[in-house]
């Protein structure tokens, strides 16, 4: 079994390694995770975060996709069938493109922080909204995950659920689809030091 771990920006990441994570599976993630680590690949459909990741020469050296590449500086489009899809939900799809079959969803938290305002761990950075700001809508994320679980029907899609991830009654029933407490996915990795 091919595995991937997809990192969302929601605060139920925080605190987890993604040194530690990437030595369990590659690691897919979005927009300012590239200047704390590199993984697979990195997508920002943002205008002014994916041209700051291109300005910045990181698109020159790792696998970067978005929607409008700037030319000559080594970024990748989006793959068409997902090209008006956010950021999350593209690399989520990449994951599955790229062949793997199980893939974990952590930090993709979709509801607001425990203060009910905006959910992300690089609030107040720039190109970002600030901690106090209200959450982010996050009816399309939803439709485009549960879309591109229909897309890969052969494989499994698991979302950590730590203290910050809502409970979103449109990926219930999915045959794909699965919840895993964040507690014992770190238990696991502790533990049998595999996922």
């Amino acid at each position: 079994m091919t595995t991937a771990i997809v990192l969302g920006n929601g605060l139920s990441r925080r605190g987890i390694g993604v040194q530690m994570l990437s030595q369990f599976a590659p690691i897919y993630g979005c927009n300012l995770l590239y200047k704390e680590f590199t993984p697979t690949a990195l997508v920002a459909t943002d205008r002014p975060i994916a041209t700051e990741i291109q300005e910045s020469g990181y698109s020159g050296r790792a696998r970067f996709h978005t929607r409008n590449p700037i030319e000559g500086f080594g970024a990748q489009r989006v793959p068409k069938k997902y090209h008006g899809n956010s950021s999350g939900p593209i690399a989520v799809a990449l994951a599955a493109l790229d062949g793997a079959n199980l893939i974990y969803m952590l930090g993709f938290d979709m509801g607001p922080s425990p203060t009910g305002k905006f959910n992300n761990v690089y609030a107040n950075e720039q190109h970002y909204k600030k901690h106090t700001d209200q959450p982010t809508y996050t009816g399309n994320w939803i439709k485009q995950i549960v879309t591109i679980t229909k897309d890969f029907p052969l494989t499994r899609f698991v979302r950590i659920m730590g203290e910050t991830t809502a409970n979103i009654t449109e990926f219930e029933g999915l045959a794909n689809f699965e919840s895993l407490p964040l507690a014992q996915f770190l238990e696991h990795i502790n533990n049998k030091k595999d996922i």
